[in-house]
């Protein structure tokens, strides 16, 4: 592509970013508002998008949304797996400086799914290999992603004292008790779960945040509970680890730390 046609390619661009911010279709008019575009290059640029599918008219609303082409735009970067691609070398490298399990778990449902295993020679086996699920209440990874959710989607995920399940008799057992687990979580910057898992075994997890700082992921490290640790070394690992990652998720950093 030559140069000359490098910002009719950037409106292009702005245009499919708009489109998608909004929950529903958007005028002709609105999007040149916006962008700052004049109506001609507007309508122009319109007119591509929607003759490659990436957008669609809506005449009788005199309205554009986004088009099949952007849907599979999407699809496929699910399906190339981008987190688990950036999050394998990055978990490695956490487990070699640690010297500790690394994993990353992403949410399904009210469950965490653990995607990423990175074991130390040496080290207890664990019960997160990749593959296996277990109650997002009790993981580390799962507390970290909680903590960085809206009140109302936590409440969703647990709308009753059946949707919590303990283990070895231990865990949240109402919305209120998590409410107030994930309320210590952000006020310590980090998730902790000591023995909820496995007894004996401990872990410390930071949430992977995307560019709308949504958390789509929790990096954790689990270490012998009663070894002397320098615990402080091994929150430092993971909260960079996981800044890291949320970085090249496009997550801007504004302050907030992605414990979430």
């Amino acid at each position: 592509m030559g140069t000359s046609n490098a910002p009719a390619a950037g409106h292009a661009l702005a245009i499919l970013t708009l489109l998608a911010r909004h929950a529903t279709p958007v005028a002709a008019a609105t999007i040149a508002r916006e962008l700052g575009l004049p109506r001609s290059t507007t309508y122009h640029l319109l007119t591509v998008l929607v003759e490659q599918q990436y957008a669609v008219h809506l005449p009788e609303e005199r309205r554009y949304g986004l088009g099949v082409a952007a849907y599979e735009l999407g699809s496929a970067y699910t399906r190339q797996a981008p987190l688990q691609r950036l999050a394998r070398p990055r978990l490695t490298r956490l487990a070699d400086a640690c010297g500790h399990n690394a994993h990353l778990a992403v949410l399904h449902g009210p469950d965490v799914l653990y995607v990423i295993e990175e074991r130390v020679a040496g080290r207890p086996s664990l019960v997160t290999d990749a593959g296996v699920r277990l109650p997002a209440t009790l993981t580390a990874s799962g507390l970290a992603i909680l903590a960085a959710l809206p009140a109302a989607q936590v409440r969703a995920l647990f709308p009753s004292r059946e949707a919590f399940v303990q283990r070895h008799e231990q865990g949240p057992r109402s919305l209120v008790e998590l409410r107030r687990v994930l309320t210590d979580t952000r006020g310590r910057g980090y998730a902790v779960e000591d023995g909820l898992v496995t007894p004996g075994l401990a872990s410390v997890a930071s949430a992977v945040l995307d560019h709308s700082g949504h958390p789509v992921a929790g990096v954790a490290v689990t270490y012998p509970a009663d070894r002397d640790l320098r615990i402080e070394a091994v929150v430092r690992l993971v909260r960079q680890t996981a800044a890291e990652l949320s970085a090249r998720l496009g997550h801007r950093d504004q302050g907030r730390s992605p414990v979430g």
